[in-house]
């Protein structure tokens, strides 16, 4: 079966939650979940780099046929566990579509390093941890690259909103 390359983001949440999954949303998806209006393809996540909190997260995996993208070989490889726990970021495909499980954003910015720098926000009957608006502008505006350089503005102006109301 062939993946969806678009995210159904609120059900790859849903399966994180329902394994207890320690993570944090980041990138597009947390921009959409913070009212920013853009449109984003895949669910980022940083997750909590211990072995139970992995182990959670790849029994999800393998519930959900993930295997890694950016396999140009297409040989269908899988994500362990050994990398799960490592700093890279992985990028997914999944039954639900794209999911990117990201060790860290940058050096020294995993998971405990950012959840001060979360908000709980609630949706559907979800309750996730989601990356502050003004640490995701921080984030973006460091990578340098021309995608997360063209939403800053909006990201800007969203938070600018925020203040307002």
């Amino acid at each position: 079966m062939k993946h969806p390359t678009v995210a159904d983001p609120e059900e790859l949440l849903a399966e994180l939650l329902a394994d207890r999954v320690e993570f944090i949303v980041v990138g597009g998806t947390a921009a959409v979940l913070h009212g920013a209006p853009i449109a984003t393809q895949d669910l980022d996540i940083v997750h909590r780099r211990t072995e139970e909190n992995v182990a959670r997260l790849m029994n999800v995996l393998v519930r959900l046929d993930a295997i890694m993208r950016n396999d140009l070989a297409n040989r269908g490889l899988r994500p362990t566990a050994a990398m799960l726990l490592g700093s890279d970021q992985i990028n997914l495909s999944t039954s639900l579509g794209p999911l990117d499980p990201l060790c860290e954003l940058g050096k020294g910015q995993g998971y405990d390093e950012l959840l001060p720098h979360t908000e709980i926000l609630s949706d559907g009957g979800l309750t996730i941890k989601v990356l502050d608006l003004p640490t995701l502008i921080e984030v973006k505006a460091k990578t340098g690259r021309a995608k997360d350089r063209a939403v800053l503005p909006v990201l800007i102006a969203t938070l600018e909103e925020r203040k307002l109301r």
